[in-house]
């Protein structure tokens, strides 16, 4: 008889964990995902296009709550954990649910769900999400790209969609992302690297994906989502660390397996985080990865024009998982605001309205700024109603994307945002090393 499990996951790394593990294997049984983290994920069905031959109809996906109910029921054998930017507290207390009713627990098998490449792999991870991820990727793409090499970007999955059609995506111009209806939050990690001359790919099929990119490219770029691990085997791995959360890489999964394995661990945001953070970080990194390179990096602010921030009373809009489960209290935004003396953070909950509210009821110690949520039409347009009721002289928006492209802002509006400057070519001469076949340390 054929094992029975579940799979827990967050429309993602779940998906990928059975395509790797359980899909045409005839003694195990998938018999539902379960989903969290993101609004409007449940309540559908992984497809029998993505499941293979032995699933015609697909597969559940269900609320995690009604995980005691399926454990009931099902004589299930084991339940799989594959979803991210979780603490280790957070997990264990699943475990214990899961083992009341004498269930197995296991974590997913980050080297069985890594697939080898043809082509180098640079993996961009980080230890939590809304570290630095993607100005880190945009750095090695330049690098790659003066080293003349033809470089796309792989991104972790965000497949908020139709999954079948969503099973191979490819993104050069910004007309891919209205053909592919993409969420705000996907549009925040595609945009910057279209407008960085980068082709882009995810989806839901990663074995698929890696076949279609090895194509056109020399080098293959992860670009990871939250705090994951890479889907592809690096050749070399790029963890990303945050001061303003130090010690966060000791208790968030999987960020400890990307801070314990990564051949590079970068601190960022180093020009506005205490010496004692960065200290801390690095001490961690010393003990857990002795080989690691460490590097500093102080990922400077982009503020168009300083001088109309000071005394306006001002509204944030931060990036909208890494202040809600990513649990940041501020971002750019907020550091544009504070540097350069507006007179007023605004609150915008007085005005929130819709998804938007409801997202400030599921995280209520959200600061005085707005998260910049968009899983879907709906909750798009209960931002915008929100942004324009806010009582406010300046709108200061920190997400990578311009939010105007898709909402109607009728307020003064600043876009703000972090580079990763060049700096003394540590990266650069561990990037060659890792396309030319040799390892980093």
């Amino acid at each position: 008889m054929s094992r029975k499990v579940i799979i827990m996951g967050a429309a993602g790394r779940d998906f990928h964990v059975f395509n790797c593990c359980y899909r045409d294997k005839r003694d195990v049984e998938v018999v539902a995902f379960t989903a969290t983290q993101i609004p409007h994920i449940e309540d559908r069905r992984y497809p029998a296009a993505l499941a293979g031959a032995l699933y015609p109809d697909g597969i559940a996906i269900v609320p995690e709550e009604e995980l005691d109910e399926l454990l009931k029921g099902n004589e299930i054998d084991e339940v799989v954990f594959a979803y991210s930017d979780i603490t280790l507290d957070y997990i264990e207390t699943r475990r214990k649910r899961v083992e009341s009713h004498g269930v197995a627990f296991s974590l997913f098998d980050v080297d069985a769900s890594m697939l080898r490449s043809t082509k180098p792999v640079i993996a961009v991870t980080a230890v939590r999400t809304g570290c630095g991820k993607s100005q880190v990727s945009r750095r090695i793409t330049d690098i790659l790209k003066q080293l003349g090499k033809k470089t796309v970007a792989i991104r972790h999955p965000m497949p908020y969609g139709d999954l079948a059609k969503q099973a191979v995506q490819r993104f050069a111009t910004y007309r891919d992302l209205e053909r592919h209806d993409c969420t705000i939050e996907e549009r925040e990690e595609y945009e910057p690297h279209i407008n960085n001359g980068v082709i882009v790919y995810s989806g839901a099929d990663y074995a698929a994906i890696l076949d279609e990119a090895e194509e056109e490219a020399d080098v293959i770029v992860w670009d990871g989502g939250n705090n994951d691990t890479p889907f592809y085997k690096p050749d070399l791995w790029i963890t990303v660390t945050d001061p303003h959360r130090a010690g966060h890489e000791l208790e968030y999964f999987p960020g400890t397996v990307n801070f314990e394995r990564a051949d590079v661990i970068i601190i960022s945001k180093t020009g506005y985080a205490d010496e004692a953070n960065i200290t801390a970080i690095e001490n961690n990194a010393n003990r857990l990865n002795p080989d690691a390179m460490i590097l500093r990096r102080p990922s400077p602010l982009h503020v168009p024009d300083p001088s109309a921030i000071a005394d306006k009373r001002v509204l944030v809009i931060e990036d909208g998982p890494t202040t809600t489960h990513g649990g940041m209290p501020f971002g750019a935004g907020v550091l544009a605001a504070t540097e350069n003396h507006a007179s007023e953070l605004v609150d915008p909950r007085p005005w929130a309205v819709g998804e938007i509210a409801e997202t400030f009821e599921e995280y209520p110690d959200i600061g005085d700024l707005l998260p910049a949520m968009g899983y879907g039409e709906v909750q798009i347009r209960d931002l915008e109603e929100t942004i324009n009721a806010v009582e406010c002289d300046l709108v200061l928006v920190a997400t990578p994307i311009d939010l105007t492209r898709l909402i109607d802002i009728e307020k003064p509006t600043m876009r703000i945002g972090y580079s990763l400057p060049a700096a003394d070519g540590s990266l650069t001469e561990a990037i060659k090393r890792a396309i030319q076949g040799t390892r980093v340390v």
